[in-house]
């Protein structure tokens, strides 16, 4: 870990100029103190890092030094890059490395290519937080050290213990064996098996974490593709209510965002979309063609077309003029 540091710590200076040891340790996320003896460390193995004294000063390297990294032609680097942008740092609690990564990516570039990929990478925007409907993207909320210990257990291939609150229900304690980590539209689920059943849960509803020493019961090789596809048409099968809607293109997103799952889609006359969407339950999906107006139409069931007449009619009632 000292050594992925050092590296990083020389980069940072190569990329930026002269730099605080208070700015590099907020960098690195360490200690200022631990700072100071790295550069020790640097200048003694011949690393030509130099201070500058007084009000503005810091360390700098000697002018024209510079790290041998190769082997990423332009477009590796672009993507790499573009992976590594603020929303794209989030994935799986990894933004440290990720951002020590970028700097041994830029690092390896020629000097007149650093500039262009610089710019190129900043014309590419990953995840806004907010849409064109201006509807800003919620963050998962997890827990402290929930995500390190969960990756670790994944990782590792030992078993998890945590404390997991389900909807309605109050927090218990669960064991399993970690298959893998699936992140989608910026939920995080742990994909595991608990005594040979397979199990799906929400990193955000663990109370806490902790891998433990015990080795995981799990096959070697791993799909997780399949695995979700198999867990997605199993969670569709349960007790869900499915909907059969047209909808007006323009608000087609926002049905989208509002269905638990979409199993099909197709176009239909005059511009309109028909999706097969499922939702939680019955006022689920009242609550969610009500939002739509008049732009979606129910199709099936008719328990779901009963529900929003009769909620349609009570509406009626109450704002009937009496004149």
């Amino acid at each position: 870990m000292r050594a992925d540091r050092l590296v990083s710590l020389v980069l940072l200076l190569r990329q930026r100029g002269r730099m605080t040891a208070d700015q590099l340790a907020s960098e690195l996320e360490v200690s200022t103190r631990t700072v100071l003896r790295d550069i020790d460390a640097l200048s003694t193995a011949g690393i030509p890092v130099y201070a500058d004294r007084g009000r503005h000063g810091g360390y700098s390297l000697l002018p024209g030094f510079r790290t041998e990294l190769t082997g990423l032609n332009h477009d590796e680097a672009l993507a790499l890059l573009t992976a590594g942008s603020d929303r794209g740092e989030q994935v799986f609690g990894l933004s440290a490395p990720l951002a020590s990564a970028m700097r041994k990516v830029v690092d390896a570039l020629p000097d007149g290519h650093r500039a262009s990929l610089d710019d190129a990478a900043k014309r590419f925007l990953v995840e806004p937080e907010t849409d064109l409907l201006s509807r800003r993207t919620v963050a998962e909320d997890l827990t402290d050290g929930v995500m390190s210990q969960v990756r670790r257990a994944v990782l590792s291939g030992h078993r998890l213990r945590f404390d997991y609150a389900a909807p309605g229900k109050a927090p218990s304690r669960r064991t399993v064996d970690p298959i893998g980590l699936v992140t989608v539209r910026g939920r995080t689920y742990l994909l595991a098996t608990k005594s040979g059943d397979d199990r799906t849960y929400r990193l955000s509803r663990m109370l806490s974490a902790e891998a433990l020493p015990e080795p995981a019961q799990r096959p070697t090789q791993v799909d997780l593709d399949r695995i979700w596809a198999e867990r997605s048409a199993q969670f569709l099968s349960e007790d869900h209510i499915p909907v059969l809607v047209r909808v007006k293109p323009s608000r087609r997103e926002e049905l989208l965002n509002t269905a638990r799952a979409v199993r099909a889609e197709e176009p239909e006359s005059h511009g309109w979309v028909r999706l097969d969407a499922t939702f939680e339950d019955l006022r689920h999906a009242v609550w969610a063609m009500w939002q739509l107006d008049t732009d979606a139409e129910v199709l099936a069931p008719d328990s779901l077309r009963a529900a929003l007449h009769d909620r349609a009619s009570r509406l009626v009632e109450r704002y009937r003029s009496e004149t």
